[in-house]
């Protein structure tokens, strides 16, 4: 009787791990993890090698997420992002040409 005992708690405790093991965790590149704003940016592509940065009049950030920004080498544009500052990185969830203003205002730096 013991034994039966032991096997059911036994069987039940490595089901209650397995479950465990399964439950997503957010990783700490998440946006959503962490309940940061999504925050409008305009700057150049930097490509340095393979790696793509994206550069505003203040700072170089990177890009968790560089694949958005491929095609884009060189270009001013305007990005939807994660800021994610006391890193000095982003994550960038949408990519849009800047309006005409915004376009000449850089010119104009």
């Amino acid at each position: 009787m013991k034994i039966l005992l032991l096997a059911f708690l036994l069987s039940i405790v490595l089901s209650i791990a397995a479950v465990g093991q399964d439950a997503p965790n957010p990783s700490p590149q998440s946006p959503q993890a962490e309940g940061v704003r999504l925050t409008s940016i305009l700057g150049t592509v930097r490509a340095n090698g393979e790696k793509l940065t994206f550069v505003t009049d203040r700072r170089a950030w990177n890009v968790d997420n560089p694949e958005t920004l491929e095609g884009h080498e060189g270009h001013f544009i305007r990005v939807k992002a994660h800021v994610y500052s006391d890193e000095g990185w982003i994550h960038i969830t949408e990519v849009k040409r800047p309006t005409a203003i915004e376009s000449r205002n850089n010119d104009e730096r």
